[in-house]
């Protein structure tokens, strides 16, 4: 089956761009395009497309807020967004995640990394590295944060899950921790959905924004 793709960036020729790219692939089709957070939850909503590359800085309603009002739509659960950044809107990556962002690349990113990050995404995975996520925790470190009930669900979690769900906020891969806990792959993935479950996650970035809030993963680790 094609991953249906849905392009939302105010600028068209970025989408004629993107549309170029990624209609060349066989196993992905775009199934609509919107150059503001408004267009885009109409178009989303119509098309239920897999994955929604979305851009941030968008007049009207931007890619964080139509992020969020796509995460929280239960009618789009299947929907997946990537969200495009630069280097220069780092405070922006950690609230996509929060956002419920399934993932994020740069702009200036070489097409095969956007093409494999769109077929991560529509897996169901998460597009985070180590590096990436550092540098995430890092920026937001000293910031005053809302924490919520993240410390309070850090309780329904067994001691081997902190440890997975630690781990998974420093971005490491099911392979990373399986070998780092000395467990199997599988294992660790059981590990992961079941933190998942229990703090309500609803994939593994969102893992990552918990790690930081219940004050699992700090700068330097």
């Amino acid at each position: 089956m094609s991953v249906r793709v849905v392009l939302v960036d105010d600028q068209v020729l970025v989408r004629a761009g993107l549309r170029a790219l990624i209609e060349a692939e066989q196993d992905m089709q775009i199934v609509g395009e919107a150059g503001d957070g408004f267009g885009a939850l109409r178009v989303v909503q119509t098309t239920r497309p897999d994955v929604v590359v979305m851009d941030i800085r968008m007049p009207k309603l931007d890619g964080l807020e139509a992020t969020r009002m796509i995460a929280a739509d239960p009618e789009l659960a299947e929907t997946r967004v990537l969200v495009l950044t630069t280097f220069e809107l780092d405070e922006y990556v950690f609230e996509a995640l929060r956002a419920g962002a399934g993932g994020f690349l740069l702009k200036d990113a070489e097409p095969s990394e956007l093409l494999h990050g769109i077929r991560v995404v529509a897996a169901g995975d998460s597009l985070l590295s180590p590096s990436v996520t550092r540098r995430v925790v890092e920026a937001f470190s000293a910031r005053p944060v809302t924490v919520g009930p993240a410390p309070a669900l850090l309780e329904e979690l067994t001691e081997r899950e902190r440890e997975v769900v630690r781990l998974v906020g420093r971005g490491l891969s099911n392979d990373d921790i399986a070998a780092r806990l000395f467990i199997s792959t599988a294992t660790a993935r059981t590990h992961v959905s079941r933190a998942m479950g229990k703090i309500g996650a609803r994939d593994r970035a969102q893992l990552v924004v918990f790690a930081y809030e219940a004050g699992l993963v700090s700068p330097g680790q």
